[in-house]
């Protein structure tokens, strides 16, 4: 018989790609059992954005999650998703770190890792890979799929052949964009099987509507084991459903032997578990055929529409998945998965919104063209890397070689918060995030953001506060207009606001408050406040102006100042960094606008800054 089995995504992918990973562990635990008992190959449940989700949204120790998870499944494999020399960060770390890091996810409960790099550079694998032999734990290599000039079916069928060389357990082809057609994928599975002796593993999105034919497909060709999402959670940018494979292989040579009655029940479970998170419902749960042209992954057309919802700018959605493509194109033609699907994105969202191509380039982008992420598929744009980097060197090597051993450091810069090598490798993936994430656990003060009441009407309700509006008092009208705030929860929140064209702070302490969603972040709601305004006109008093003459430094999108790297009296010339600023998860380099000397610096690390601010004032020469 050539049963076919089953990896079942709900816990992980299945809530990344529709409601913004935010699914949290509480709502997970109590159906483990019938999960359990159901005979999936594997359960993924942990990496991907599982790991930042729980750091910065849900305020959970990510390790203590996968520990409940591995107590409440005895008898399932529990499968991560593992960024090869990204880990689940954004960046390359040292050996040591990729050592660390897998063996304490084998100890704490991972049972199969799936390893990819988001270039096909399976240098970037190596050292995870046997990171995860010498633990004694199944290594799954997978390839991003795409389709591209330089992407055919022998460049993949190469791959293959060197990640089984390498010692992978099973292979898996990760159509991580719904891009498969079905009868490319038996073409392409037929041949891999033919060069290949380990099991063919199909991960494939719905986005396109194509993803349950190319299952058809691949079993047919000789694939063994197969991604589904619980329809709770499947179908649109997630994957095809778990019951609907099901049901379509029962009774046949490739039945999985798996009951339709108790994921009926699991089913049940999920469709009331995922009324809670409403406000972080995708809007894009259908078929989308765009992405056959723009090829954004599933879990990415989540997180772009919710990003895209804090810039204000929902409406460019088309016009950044037309951008994508041709971001694309000018990078070589990697393949859009984390993190080159946020590379790519990110770019791509500034291109449009700032409104001319490459003012503004994030700093992943320029590590990328120097080579730091992995040699590009395809040839790269000259300009735009000269735009970018200038004459920057580029590197061959395997990027991860120029890079010296870091746990030792990092254990350092942490070692008065951490409390175990878990909490060490947590700063690791995410150091200023983790940092609060400990200071907060150490305080007893951790708060997961708010889940709002289904049914809340955020269009006319109480949750709902404008951004711009006139206020009356003794006779005289002020237009008031609110153009950021500091975070929610904080003792005293500043609130940054134009009075009648003159930019104000104002600090609150708020003695009731609750988010809105896709909005400011916050609003007061009930109860009082005190207020006072921040007078001056020092570094991150907030007493910022309108930019208006060429000597003003503005941002291009709304963030979160990382560093300031200039001074009052520094002298700089056009084009060099003064600023860093995160925006969407990713870092970006405000540059002067003019050669000269710097007299004023109206930020400091931490501020949240909008586009119609000055952050920073340079006296021509």
């Amino acid at each position: 018989m050539a049963k076919v089995h089953i990896s079942e995504l709900v816990l992980r992918d299945g809530h990344q790609s529709l409601i913004a990973t935010r699914m949290r562990t509480e709502d997970m635990l109590p159906i483990c059992a019938k999960l359990d008992s159901a005979g999936f190959w594997s359960l993924e449940a942990w990496g991907g954005a599982t790991f930042d989700s729980c750091v910065r949204f849900l305020r959970e120790d990510p390790w203590e999650r996968l520990r409940k998870l591995r107590k409440a499944l005895p008898n399932t494999r529990i499968q991560m998703l593992l960024r090869g020399q990204n880990l689940l960060g954004y960046r390359h770390y040292s050996d040591d770190v990729v050592r660390a890091f897998v063996q304490k996810s084998a100890d704490n409960g991972i049972d199969v890792f799936r390893i990819f790099d988001a270039m096909n550079d399976l240098r970037n694998l190596q050292v995870s890979i046997a990171a995860v032999k010498a633990s004694g734990k199944l290594a799954e290599g997978a390839i991003c799929y795409t389709t591209s000039p330089v992407h055919d079916i022998p460049h993949f069928v190469g791959l293959a052949k060197e990640l089984e060389t390498m010692g992978c357990d099973t292979l898996a082809i990760k159509d991580m964009a719904g891009l498969l057609t079905p009868y490319t994928t038996g073409e392409l599975v037929k041949a891999l099987k033919s060069a290949i002796n380990i099991p063919i593993h199909l991960h494939s999105h719905a986005t396109s509507g194509l993803s349950a034919m190319c299952f058809l497909k691949a079993v047919e060709a000789g694939a063994s084991i197969l991604d589904t999402s619980n329809s709770s959670f499947g179908e649109g940018a997630s994957h095809s459903s778990t019951e609907s494979i099901v049901a379509a292989l029962a009774g046949t040579e490739f039945d999985t032997g798996i009951s339709l009655d108790l994921l009926q029940e699991i089913t049940a479970y999920f469709r009331e578990v995922r009324k809670k998170y409403w406000q972080f419902e995708s809007a894009f749960t259908g078929v989308d055929t765009r992405v056959l042209v723009n090829q954004v992954p599933g879990g990415m057309i989540s997180n772009l529409s919710n990003q895209l919802k804090d810039q204000g700018a929902l409406d460019r959605m088309d016009e950044v998945l037309a951008e994508i493509p041709r971001v694309r194109e000018d990078l070589g033609f990697p393949p859009l998965v984390t993190p080159t699907s946020q590379i790519v994105g990110t770019q791509a969202v500034l291109n449009v919104l700032t409104g001319e191509r490459y003012k503004s380039v994030t700093n992943e982008v320029k590590n990328y063209l120097q080579g730091r992420y992995g040699k590009a598929p395809g040839k790269v744009n000259g300009e735009v890397r000269n735009i970018a980097i200038g004459n920057a060197e580029v590197i061959t090597c395997r990027p991860a070689d120029q890079l010296q051993d870091e746990m030792d450091k990092i254990r350092t810069e942490i070692e008065t918060l951490a409390k175990s090598d878990e909490d060490i490798l947590t700063y690791a993936m995410f150091p200023e995030l983790a940092r609060t994430f400990l200071q907060e656990r150490a305080a007893d003060s951790l708060k997961p953001e708010q889940l709002l009441p289904p049914g809340t009407n955020l269009s006319c309700g109480p949750f709902m506060a404008p951004n711009e509006f006139n206020v009356t008092l003794h006779g005289e009208t002020y237009n008031i207009h609110i153009t950021g705030s500091g975070r929610p929860g904080e003792e005293q929140r500043p609130f940054y606001v134009s009075v009648d064209g003159v930019q104000e702070e104002v600090i609150i302490e708020a003695l009731n408050e609750v988010e809105v969603y896709g909005g400011m972040g916050g609003v007061i709601s009930g109860g009082s406040s005190k207020s006072k305004s921040k007078e001056g006109g020092k570094a991150g008093s907030g007493k910022r102006p309108r930019p208006t003459h060429q000597g003003h430094v503005a941002t291009a999108m709304p963030g979160t100042i990382v560093d300031v790297l200039v001074e009052p009296g520094k002298k700089v010339k056009a084009g060099d960094p003064v600023l860093v600023i995160e925006a969407m998860k990713m870092e970006n380099e405000v540059q002067a606008s003019i050669s000269g000397t710097v007299i004023n610096v109206w930020v400091v690390k931490g501020d949240s800054v909008t586009p119609d601010e000055a952050l920073v004032e340079i006296q021509p020469e």
